[in-house]
């Protein structure tokens, strides 16, 4: 049976996630509840828990905070924020699961279901904690990204992607020669993500890295020629701009 804690210092959100918990998944036992760094650093050291639902805000810091003092942990975690957008960013930039409050039950049975299947195929997700905390340092730019595939997790470094093509609720990130990771992510979810990387959406179906074009060609309705010698279209609208922003680098 896997063992679940949550830190929350809501005692209404506790509450929620407690018989959401219980009522989606009743095969999970719940060993306790926290509502702080101190409180919830006692509880995983007894509980020894396989999964911890940790709100971001707590009353004496940040569950990021409480996971480096657990650093290196084993666990799984599901992340609950209400408004911390650098937060969410850095939970993004590594594939970790997160939940928005309010809670909305399905979103609450979509981030447990993975986290479970994670547990239960005993993933090491070590280099994802990695990501996170490195993400997570207002002053350290990220650098890396986390791409989770069906069957694996890739740790890419941002500056390799030579750009990022979409295919309705699925996006292909592309790399030097014909290397390539699918991932079941809208385009839109990394556009905002990569945008201060220097990504740039050229097309409706098309981020690029702006530092891997070749060259631009503004005949046939215009183009870009990548470093790895991909040719991908621009629109119409997005020309003027792709050339300003190319002019600033």
């Amino acid at each position: 049976m896997i063992k679940a804690v949550i830190i929350d210092d809501e005692p209404a959100m506790q509450e929620v996630n407690s018989c959401l918990l219980a009522e989606y998944f009743p095969d999970i036992a719940l060993l306790g509840t926290a509502n702080s760094i101190e409180t919830g650093l006692d509880l995983i050291t007894l509980a020894k828990p396989d999964l911890v639902l940790l709100d971001i805000e707590l009353s004496d810091g940040t569950g990021f905070q409480l996971l480096q003092k657990l650093h290196p942990y084993q666990f799984k975690v599901v992340f609950i924020t209400g408004y911390d957008s650098f937060a969410i960013k850095a939970i993004k930039f590594s594939a970790l699961d997160y939940i928005m409050k309010p809670v909305n039950e399905t979103e609450f049975q979509q981030a447990i279901r993975q986290a479970v299947e994670l547990i239960e195929k005993n993933e090491n997700t070590e280099s994802q904690n990695e990501v996170l905390m490195d993400s997570f340092h207002k002053d350290l730019k990220a650098k890396k990204l986390v791409l989770r595939t069906s069957a694996s997790i890739h740790i890419v470094d941002i500056a390799d992607i030579y750009f990022c093509m979409s295919d309705n609720s699925y996006t292909t990130f592309y790399f030097e020669g014909d290397e390539s990771i699918l991932v079941s992510k809208s385009l839109k979810d990394y556009e905002t993500l990569l945008g201060e990387h220097f990504f740039y959406r050229v097309h409706q179906r098309f981020l690029v890295n702006l530092n891997h074009i070749k060259k631009v060609d503004k005949t046939d309705g215009g183009f870009i020629i990548m470093k790895n010698k991909k040719e991908i279209p621009v629109s119409l609208r997005q020309m003027k701009k792709l050339i300003s922003l190319l002019n600033e680098l």
